[in-house]
């Protein structure tokens, strides 16, 4: 079957996902949350991939993960463009909060061919600690979807500022280089974190004296892009409508080095002076 037909069929995907799932995993799943694109009203088939958090109760043995995986590699052929991208963490790690976030299993694209080549040393090595869940559990607190198992206020506590700030800010150290390999991906990005840092300024609002810090911005990528179509200098304005044309259209983008580089050193600039406040590391 041709996948772009494939992919306009991923809520019947999601169904096997979660019933293949309950029965590896039995009364150790605590719940499958949706997140990501597919419930931030963003879903595009060839640029998105369908976001999955699997939360369990108790420590899964290899052998359980061998068995998982095996699936997860035949429904990401069916899963959109980007295929599917997933994370197994512990229930006692989501509340409360924990970062960063211990996780049990990770799967995406990217790892394919490690898992397929060697399957046995993938999941012997692939576990550790995500700051990337951070952003993730924030994006299922606000728009999540249970797809199987407790509701999310059940399970998922509240990410501080500090955790999701860090998590959302480390992902766009590479920022620089980043942009010419992968330009839609690193412009909206780029977008949705200053519009978070920037909060309520961002909406035009002037700070009160009674405003500890402005209201936090969540943003899907095409939601930043919007943002910094409105807020952001108007010379960057052809840059961020490129590439949300790309984002809707799934098509690729390709970006001058000056002007990539120019773009992606403002905002990293701008991102900055938002976290004197709260001071993070970040790549020179």
């Amino acid at each position: 079957m041709d996948r772009t037909k494939r992919n306009t069929d991923y809520h019947n995907l999601l169904q096997r996902i979660v019933q293949k799932s309950a029965e590896i995993f039995g009364d150790n799943l605590t719940g499958i949350y949706l997140h990501g694109s597919a419930v931030m009203g963003c879903f595009q088939a060839q640029k998105s991939d369908l976001d999955l958090i699997f939360v369990v109760e108790r420590e899964i043995s290899d052998a359980e993960k061998l068995d998982f995986l095996a699936y997860v590699a035949e429904w990401n052929g069916e899963a959109p463009e980007k295929g599917i991208e997933l994370s197994i963490v512990r229930e006692s790690f989501c509340r409360p909060f924990v970062y960063p976030t211990p996780f049990e299993l990770h799967f995406s694209q990217a790892h394919l061919k490690w898992y397929q080549e060697n399957p046995q040393d993938y999941v012997e090595k692939m576990k550790g600690v995500d700051r990337d869940l951070a952003a993730h559990f924030t994006i299922i607190e606000r728009f999540g979807t249970s797809l199987y198992g407790k509701p999310v206020p059940r399970v998922f506590g509240p990410v501080p500022r500090e955790d999701y700030t860090d998590s959302i800010v480390s992902d766009m150290e590479e920022a620089k280089e980043d942009i010419l390999e992968n330009p839609v991906y690193v412009i909206l990005n780029l977008c949705r974190v200053l519009a978070y840092l920037k909060g309520g300024e961002c909406a035009g609002e002037e700070p009160s004296a009674s405003m500890a810090s402005p209201e936090p911005l969540i943003l899907s990528k095409k939601g930043g892009g919007e943002w910094g179509l409105k807020f952001l200098p108007q010379g960057f304005r052809g840059l961020i409508e490129t590439a949300l044309v790309c984002y809707r259209d799934g098509t690729d983008m390709t970006v001058q080095a000056e002007e990539g580089e120019c773009f992606a050193e403002y905002m990293l600039t701008e991102i900055r002076k938002n976290l004197e406040a709260e001071p993070l590391e970040m790549g020179p």
